[in-house]
């Protein structure tokens, strides 16, 4: 469906289903450069779970227009007026890498309008290298294929050798591909810059799950500790063998755990 918010038009996805308000939502939120597509399972899944989906583009990517919000608080914010637009009074919010970030940011700066957040492949402070930026801000293929390569986990023979090319790495690769100009370093950007996340953690008072891999090089889960001794109601969980695009590798035992949050 289109939204209109703040003059610019929004697609969220639904999985085919029009929002009712009898229905409990979930809101959907993309990494850096990524689109709704990233949850495709997942709107799906819950749309046949009686839940209201929206899974957004974010401003500037996929078929949403405008240009990337800069801060993960102004995305935080454009969340909420995403909700006010659709019409819902309240949702949870389930988010990957910049994504939740944002979910995050939504439940503290917004308590009455989020009952639950689940943040997927997530890390605080969620630093992105000087190299990963320098390449993002030139629009460099680099950077689409420094994010490709690092965003699996690594497969390997049993002899040691690496596995032949991962077609769900080209995948993500051909995703990242379609970004628009200056849309990835701006995503990167924000987070990279973002440091009230603990201080956002703490004013949290929905209940929230943290999915990660435990393979994930973008996203490690040793930099969680502190974001998930800081939410007052927060459960781990760890996927084995997992990268930080968890939703394409292990997409089934995402969906097991989201189901028991959203």
């Amino acid at each position: 469906m289109l939204l209109k918010v703040h003059g610019q038009a929004v697609f969220a996805a639904t999985g085919g289903r029009a929002p009712t308000p009898a229905r409990p939502a979930v809101l959907f939120v993309h990494g850096a450069g990524q689109d709704h597509s990233i949850w495709a399972l997942a709107i799906r899944h819950f749309a046949r779970r009686a839940r209201n989906v929206l899974a957004v583009d974010l401003p500037g990517h996929g078929r949403s227009g405008g240009t990337p919000l800069q801060t993960v608080e102004e995305l935080a914010d454009w969340l909420i007026a995403v909700l006010d637009a659709a019409g819902m009074g309240q949702a949870a919010i389930a988010g990957h890498s910049l994504g939740s970030l944002a979910a995050l940011a939504a439940a503290a700066r917004h308590p009455a309008r989020v009952r639950a957040i689940a943040l997927v492949g997530t890390a605080l402070p969620m630093t992105v290298s000087e190299r990963l930026l320098e390449a993002a801000q030139h629009n460099r293929h680099e950077a689409i294929e420094m994010l490709a390569k690092w965003g699996f986990s690594e497969a390997i023979r049993e002899d040691g050798t690496p596995a032949p090319a991962n077609p769900l790495r080209e995948a993500g690769q051909r995703l990242l591909e379609q970004a628009r100009p200056g849309v990835i370093y701006a995503d990167l950007r924000a987070c990279n810059d973002y440091t009230a996340g603990l201080e956002h953690a703490a004013a949290v008072r929905c209940p929230a799950l943290l999915i990660l891999g435990e393979c994930d090089r973008l996203t490690p889960p040793r930099a969680v500790g502190q974001l998930a001794a800081t939410l007052p109601d927060a459960e781990t969980v760890i996927l084995a063998g997992a990268g930080h695009a968890m939703l394409a590798e292990q997409p089934g035992p995402v969906l097991e755990h989201l189901t028991r949050v959203l």
